[in-house]
């Protein structure tokens, strides 16, 4: 079974979440219900961390459609970082996710 870890910080208004190793449609549920557990303070921005992360499939990609529209539609900023070498950005750019959340350039 393929392996991730949520982490999360809430700082302010803001909840910044870590998330590393894999994610895939084995894991998928446990993740998602992770990252919803660490917004329900119902912060003003939430920024997602996948500097860690080695492997996101669709089934990952749906889980950041699904948290950018649920906070979209209660008015808060999301924002991804993730490394301009990844192949998680390369599938986040191609996605056009951009489109609906900001994307922090970073370099690893």
């Amino acid at each position: 079974m393929t392996a991730a870890r949520v982490d999360s910080s809430a700082d302010g208004g803001s909840t910044h979440i870590w998330v590393s190793g894999e994610i895939d449609l084995a894991n998928a549920p446990a993740v998602e219900e992770q990252i919803r557990a660490a917004i329900s303070s119902h912060p003003t921005s939430v920024s997602v961390d996948l500097t860690e992360l080695t492997y996101m499939d669709s089934a990952g990609m749906r889980i950041l459609y699904r948290l950018a529209s649920r906070l979209h539609a209660l008015r808060i900023v999301l924002e991804l970082i993730v490394p301009l070498e990844s192949p998680t950005r390369r599938l986040i750019e191609l996605s056009g996710f951009e489109s609906i959340a900001a994307l922090r350039p970073i370099r690893s």
